[in-house]
């Protein structure tokens, strides 16, 4: 029997969850936009998506309410998509996703996340460990670690190998 293209029959939350970011390119994409990349070219360079992919998945995570298209130049006419507080909202399962990848394939520790305010390593559920708290997204400070390659390619890659707060809009350079 043929898989079926959704999850129509499935009385579960997660099922409704895959239907909207189970797609194999939208948590790179949402992962990206915690990152603060909100341009669809560096989109595109970072994730070697192709073109109708990457519009197709913009076009359904703003749909959704996950990102919001926001004009940054009138003329030519350029959008940039920032997340939601729907997207941001997705931060968790994101974490515990990597967390999980690094434990069970990787083994190598690409990146550090750490409370912006008193500079300690989150703990497996976004939590810092000296302040008792959740950090909420916006305190995250992101830094390169070991595993990332030290002379990337691409401008974005090379942008996310200093330190920055998630979602802040990420500033990349031309090659």
């Amino acid at each position: 029997m043929a898989l079926g293209k959704d999850y129509a029959t499935q009385e579960c939350s997660i099922a409704r969850a895959l239907e909207i970011v189970g797609e194999r390119w939208t948590l790179l994409v949402v992962r990206d936009a915690l990152y603060g990349v909100r341009r669809y070219n560096d989109f595109l360079v970072h994730l070697g998506i192709p073109r109708a992919v990457l519009a197709a998945r913009l076009q359904t995570l703003t749909a959704e309410g996950i990102l919001e298209k926001r004009r940054y130049q009138q003329s030519p006419p350029r959008d940039e998509y920032v997340l939601t507080e729907r997207g941001i909202a997705l931060w968790p399962t994101l974490r515990a996703l990597g967390l999980w990848g690094r434990e069970h394939f990787t083994g190598t520790l690409l990146r550090y996340f750490r409370h912006a305010d008193c500079g300690t390593d989150l703990g497996p559920y976004g939590e810092c460990r000296a302040c008792g708290v959740v950090v909420p997204v916006e305190d995250v400070v992101m830094e390169p670690g070991p595993g990332l390659d030290p002379d990337p390619a691409d401008p974005v890659s090379r942008a996310l190998l200093k330190p920055k707060r998630l979602l802040e809009p990420l500033q990349t350079e031309p090659a």
